[in-house]
């Protein structure tokens, strides 16, 4: 099963499948697609993210963002998936409209797992078998309808999302914060690589940020900052034909001993034995 809803006038789209891998092409994903995948079936399905093998449980949701790099080789079973871009639903233009839905798309340092409660299947298979009648029913106002379908689907997983994941000791403002925090780095890191830097595009000390991500979890904010700099790295090695040299000036080096150095202090290898060992 799979459904497209297209609007070429804004170039929006919006799909859904009960079957990603197997359908994975008709969609033509792009650097803009936003995605979230949910495991129904009764066992685990595998999926592999950034390099990272993923066990999604039965009834388990888990989102992810242009900024990934996500295989389905060993994805066994059918994975359902709700596929978007920017101009169908843009996560920050709705950030007034659903309070802290952002906590889904943290950015490349977070990968959210949401677990759906046995007292709540019903309600998320009700939304699904709507979702499926309105692909099927065209007309004006579908893409309207579409939209306020998978706004209610990020509300509801960005209601869990704050229930079972590290933001109980964080209010709103402060969710809102470390989510920023992360698509800044994102968005900057081969160019800024202090915490002053975000924290003045922030608007905020660098020890506002510190205190704050000391509440939300172990990792310090120049720790994500390093962190997303080797995570990109690591991706320009599995996933590109470019040389440790050329990776080093992409990254910001203008040393290539310096990224050298960088590299096998944050995952103990350096480049040239990190592609022997990982490359696919």
């Amino acid at each position: 099963m799979k459904f497209k809803f297209t609007d070429t006038k804004v170039d929006s789209v919006f799909g859904m499948t009960d079957d990603i891998k197997k359908n994975l092409i008709y969609f033509n994903t792009n650097k803009d697609t936003i995605s979230i995948l949910w495991n129904q079936n009764n066992t685990p399905v595998t999926l592999e993210i950034d390099n990272t093998i993923i066990e999604l449980q039965p009834n388990q949701l888990i989102t992810t963002t242009y900024l990934h790099y996500v295989s389905y080789q060993k994805t066994e079973k059918p994975l359902t998936a709700f596929m978007f871009n920017r101009p169908f639903y843009c996560i920050r233009d709705h950030d007034s409209e659903v309070s802290c839905n952002g906590i889904l798309f943290f950015g490349t340092q977070e990968l959210p797992i949401v677990t759906i409660p046995e007292d709540q299947k019903r309600k998320f298979s009700t939304l699904y078998e709507i979702f499926i009648d309105e692909f099927s029913t065209s007309d004006k106002i579908q893409g309207d309808m579409l939209q306020m379908l998978l706004k209610r689907l990020i509300i509801i997983c960005t209601r869990l999302a704050k229930e079972q994941l590290t933001l109980k000791k964080l209010n709103n403002e402060q969710i809102d914060l470390v989510r920023r925090f992360n698509v800044l780095v994102d968005e900057h890191f081969k160019t800024k690589r202090k915490v002053s830097d975000y924290a003045d595009l922030l608007f905020k000390s660098p020890k506002t940020l510190s205190n704050i991500f000391a509440l939300y979890n172990q990792s310090s904010p120049q720790q994500i900052i390093l962190s997303r700099i080797a995570l990109e790295a690591k991706r320009l090695i599995n996933y590109t034909d470019k040389q440790n040299q050329e990776i080093a000036y992409d990254l910001g080096f203008n040393d290539p001993a310096h990224f050298s150095s960088f590299f096998k202090k944050m995952t103990n290898y350096s480049p040239t034995k990190y592609r022997e060992l990982y490359k696919n």
